[in-house]
């Protein structure tokens, strides 16, 4: 097993792990575990190979994708109570599963066209899809409703990758500088707050100040 498919194995389980807590706070049972953890997990690579005409995707190919999302319900099933504080794991391991996929999104996208732009792209779809996903259906606000910097980190991992490729490092050297740069960014966000400046609405002059 290569470094890069280790990353992709450990960002689909922790992921899963992000949605099978969502679940969690809302109650519900094995059933609603399972498919948290595999909309969570398999979200945003899915739409990713789709993006790229990569079918049948990722899972369908190799099944053990589906099986690590199982396995992870399940064990949360059993002990997301003894979790102290379920949100802020939550928080903590969706900002590392943003982290590996924002590198392995990017890794795929530049293997499949070659384009740094595309890879970027790819980047942050496969990072951010997952957790859209997750809050739209527990009907929590979405990380893009959120001030805090969310796809900006996985814009700044895919983008650091792409770079690290272009100067020479190869795919395993070039993805750890990409996922410490995205986990610190957001790790920050969680921890301190940061965010990107937001729109300020400046009103309009008034009718009869028009001319």
């Amino acid at each position: 097993m290569t470094i890069l498919t280790f990353l992709d194995y450990t960002g689909v389980a922790v992921f899963a792990a992000t949605g099978a807590l969502a679940a969690s706070r809302k109650q519900l049972d094995i059933i609603g575990f399972l498919f948290f953890a595999c909309a969570t997990g398999v979200g945003g690579g899915t739409l990713r190979d789709l993006v790229l005409g990569l079918t049948p995707v990722f899972w369908v190919r190799e099944h053990l994708y589906l099986l690590i999302c199982v396995v992870v319900a399940v064990l949360i099933f059993f002990t997301a109570h003894r979790l102290e504080s379920r949100y802020r794991w939550l928080l903590w391991l969706d900002a590392a599963g943003l982290a590996v996929f924002s590198v392995m999104g990017a890794v795929i996208g530049l293997s499949a066209t070659g384009s740094p732009v595309v890879a970027v792209v790819t980047g942050v779809l496969t990072a951010t899809f997952g957790g859209v996903l997750r809050d739209l259906v527990s009907g929590e606000p979405t990380v893009l409703m959120r001030r805090e910097i969310y796809v900006t980190a996985a814009l700044l991992g895919a983008l650091v990758f792409v770079l690290a490729v272009r100067i020479g490092l190869s795919g395993p050297l070039g993805s750890v500088p990409a996922f410490l740069a995205a986990f610190i960014l957001r790790g920050g966000a969680i921890r301190y707050g940061w965010t990107l400046p937001s729109y300020r609405h400046s009103p309009g002059r008034p009718p009869d100040e028009i001319s």
